[in-house]
């Protein structure tokens, strides 16, 4: 299987200076330092849902092979025919799909044919066989048609030969038809992307564990094995980790089997902030003080060669963090091509005063006039709003006052793939 190197123990490094990172600056800085990590092999074509591929997809047959029916009805010759009433008489016979039929067709005569068959020899026109008149041996119909009406020529979709489709895609089942189609059976993949997640504090206790009323239940770890899952890639559960440094460090031992690290908590500076602390033994640890709402503190670095991006420990951060940062990164690192999110201009059904200085990613939902609702409460501690909304309005790095009916920009969940 082939290996990708790995990656520079400082890519994630800032240039000196550099205090507070724009949303966009630290969006093109990982995209310009990462790499993909992961090796090559090879799958069926039916087990390729959601991988990416490492080869170009070259057709090896067109779709569709011959020319063919579009439609139930009859097959002629269209030099044969003119305007107004048509009366050919029929050919012994039919052509169905999958049984061609053998002879050829006098000009002049009709045969019967149905979907998807190929055009015998003397055929390029089809009438619908609800605009037919059938008896006596003959069919009766109304011209003109235009010529090779309700037929598919050879190659319409896919020449043999072309580049079906290229290196860094993520396949969908739409994809695997296509791929069906020409021919291709074995494909070049990326091995799947290999995700770690853990969660550290000792306030934290896992669901189904009892906990005190100083403790909280582990809302990231569910949350960020689940969209790891739902990206396609292996998600490999590290657990709860105690503010232990040594409990941490093997835990990262462990982590870093994986292709990618995701933790959450313990990314500031404080004296229980053990993943910053890790990571700066390392040599390869950096703090991007995002300009973003909610979020700013993102710990990014290398453990054993494995990049590690340390999560805000708030659910509501993490979640937004990863979505925007986190999940184009690991497409890369997938081998698969970066994506910036797709969103569109709504009315606003809200008021906001929005200060300068960060970008603000809000907890929003469509409502049935088609305009973008926020959830009641910017909280970042209100977890409920996740739960709630279908994706974010998203406002701008600088200073904004915001009407109703004002024009937002509007991200549905769905531009990040779930």
């Amino acid at each position: 299987m082939i290996k990708p190197p790995p990656l520079k123990n400082d890519c994630f490094a800032l240039p000196p200076g550099v205090e507070w990172t724009p949303v966009d600056d630290a969006l093109t800085r990982l995209r310009d330092r990462l790499s993909v990590v992961t090796g090559v092999e090879q799958v069926d074509v039916m087990q390729a849902e959601g991988r990416v591929l490492a080869q170009d997809v070259i057709a090896t047959r067109s779709n569709p092979p011959l020319p063919n029916a579009a439609v139930d009805g009859y097959g002629f010759a269209h030099a044969a025919t003119g305007e107004g009433p048509q009366i050919l008489p029929l050919t012994e016979g039919r052509a169905a799909a999958g049984v061609p039929f053998a002879g050829q067709v006098p000009k002049g005569h009709a045969i019967r044919i149905l979907t998807g068959a190929t055009l015998p020899a003397g055929v390029d026109t089809v009438v619908l066989e609800e605009d037919v008149t059938q008896g006596d041996g003959q069919i009766a119909f109304h011209g003109p048609l235009k010529p090779g009406a309700n037929t598919r020529n050879a190659g319409e979709d896919i020449q043999a030969g072309a580049a079906t489709l290229t290196t860094e895609r993520v396949l969908t089942s739409a994809d695997l038809a296509l791929l069906s189609a020409v021919g291709a059976h074995e494909l070049h993949v990326r091995s799947r992307l290999k995700v770690a997640v853990l969660s550290t504090g000792d306030e934290l206790r896992s669901p189904g564990e009892n906990a005190s009323d100083n403790q909280i239940f582990d809302a990231n770890r569910p949350m960020l094995l689940a969209l790891a899952r739902r990206w396609g890639y292996e998600a490999i559960d590290i657990g709860r980790i105690a503010d232990d440094r040594t409990a941490l460090r093997a835990a990262f031992d462990q982590a870093a089997e994986a292709d990618v690290i995701l933790t959450s908590g313990g990314a500031s500076a404080g004296d229980e902030d053990h993943v910053s602390a890790l990571l700066n033994e390392t040599g390869s640890m950096a703090e991007w003080r995002i300009a973003v709402k909610p979020g700013r503190p993102l710990a990014l670095g290398l453990w054993n060669g494995t990049p590690v991006f340390g999560l805000p420990g708030n659910p509501v951060a993490a979640f937004t963090c990863t979505l925007i940062f986190a999940r184009p990164a690991m497409q890369v690192l997938a081998g698969a091509a970066w994506s910036d999110p797709v969103g569109f201009e709504v009315p606003a059904a809200f008021t906001k005063n929005k200060k300068p200085g960060r970008r603000e990613f809000l907890r929003a939902r469509l409502n049935t006039d088609g305009h973008a609702e926020v959830f009641a409460s910017e909280g970042s501690g209100r977890i409920s709003g996740l739960s709630w909304a279908d994706g974010f309005v998203e406002i701008e790095d600088g200073a904004r006052i915001i009407n109703h009916g004002d024009p937002v920009r509007y991200i549905p969940f769905g531009s990040f793939g779930l």
